[in-house]
């Protein structure tokens, strides 16, 4: 029988994207130097972890709720209200008197994620076929990681030239763009269709989350995704902070250079992306995790035995590459696993596991700093990133297509 598969980007996907581009520029300009900007108002490095030990328990029970929202109520729905929410936090981070502010900033605009992390993705797959998938997620993760580019670009420039706050005034105009476009998309007919929303319930939620936990406890593809990626987002939730403070304080970098260290990264994310995704249509995640985490390690490893911007600039476009192969490849593996009406809460699942587990590794990177050396949390990283490689190429095969909506973990 002949099937009608879906354009790779439709309509309602291009202005979805659109909206994503505007939220994450505004991201990616706060981000890239908000720790610099807490150092500037009298944090520690040590205080700079805390930050974002103490910022990301506000998200972490909403990890849940968020996906599982998102199943009921729509994808779009979900997004808006996370942005609405994220808007207070951005407000925040440009009128802090002090560092604990923006920490309370943070923590805001953090429960953002809870909502719209676990639909960004399970939004993507309902609009693709699963024959094509890798590429639409390698082009929509390209599309998305244009941010990483023009976000740490546009706020070194902005904070070198001008200062933090002016920056991050930009960045809170720019959201708030993003956040009147997704709440457009949620209460247009052109893109919440009939039928997308149901009542939630308790006890639904019950029903499914033990489901949920039966997948991930049953030794099948998913329990290995969720130990590969567990131990990386611990790893690079430890180091991701602190990356503008070593390329200063050790690589003594300005902030404009640092900032475009994080475009050339963001450019080398994009290539992967799209690269990887053409390649998972014709090989297999299997094939593209495990060069995603070889570029990683490389790229980490070059990065601590430079003191160059032409060793930093390698060390940032191999690690680019990395992740750019790894975010596609991990996405479309999920969504074959998983059936379509449980992929909220499964994204879901993931972020909130992965968040309390790696709640206090901010904390930590910043006292093995102090209390080592600067190199120690980015040793630690290389050497979980070289563990998790024999997982990926021995554990993280994508299951046999069957019917649409059957759970295949």
């Amino acid at each position: 029988m002949n099937t009608v598969r879906k354009p790779l980007i439709n309509s309602d996907l291009r202005w979805f994207m659109f909206g994503m581009v505007l939220a994450n520029t505004a991201a990616q300009m706060a981000y890239s130097m908000l720790s610099l900007y807490l150092v500037d108002l009298g944090a520690s490095i040590g205080q700079v972890g805390m930050v974002y030990t103490v910022a990301s328990l506000a998200p972490m029970l909403l990890q849940l709720a968020g996906g599982w929202i998102s199943d009921n109520i729509g994808r779009l729905r979900a997004i808006a209200i996370g942005s609405t929410i994220s808007v207070f936090g951005y407000l925040m981070f440009f009128a802090s008197p002090t560092w604990q502010w923006v920490m309370a900033g943070l923590a805001v605009e953090y429960i953002s994620a809870a909502f719209v992390g676990p639909s960004f993705s399970s939004y993507i797959a309902e609009q693709s076929d699963e024959a094509t998938r890798g590429r639409v997620y390698g082009i929509t993760r390209s599309i998305f990681m244009v941010v990483s580019v023009a976000g740490p670009a546009l706020g070194g420039w902005l904070s070198g030239n001008f200062d933090f706050r002016l920056m991050l005034a930009v960045s809170f105009v720019i959201y708030l763009l993003a956040t009147l476009l997704r709440i457009w998309m949620a209460l247009s007919r052109k893109f919440v269709k009939k039928g997308v929303s149901k009542l939630p319930s308790l006890a639904d939620f019950k029903t499914q989350l033990v489901a949920m936990l039966g997948l991930m406890v049953s030794g099948g593809v998913l329990t290995w995704i969720w130990i590969s990626d567990s131990l990386s987002d611990i790893s690079f939730t430890m180091i991701g902070e602190l990356f503008p403070l070593y390329l200063s304080k050790v690589g003594g970098l300005t902030v404009e250079m640092i900032g475009y260290l994080g475009a050339a990264w963001g450019v080398a994310s994009i290539v992967g992306s799209s690269l990887g995704g053409w390649l998972i249509d014709r090989r297999s995640e299997r094939d593209i995790l495990t060069a995603g985490f070889t570029l990683l390690t490389l790229g980490l490893a070059a990065m601590m035995l430079t003191r160059s911007l032409g060793g930093f600039l390698v060390s940032r476009l191999v690690s680019g590459m990395g992740v750019g192969l790894l975010m596609p490849a991990y996405d479309s593996l999920i969504s074959k696993v998983v059936a379509e009406e449980k992929r909220g809460l499964a994204f879901g699942f993931f972020g909130t596991s992965l968040g309390l587990l790696s709640l206090p590794m901010p904390w930590i990177g910043g006292q093995l700093w102090e209390h080592f050396t600067p190199q120690t949390p980015f040793l630690v990283t290389v050497v979980t990133t070289a563990i998790i490689l024999p997982i990926a190429w021995f554990k993280l095969h994508a299951p046999e297509r069957k019917e649409e909506g059957e759970v295949r973990a």
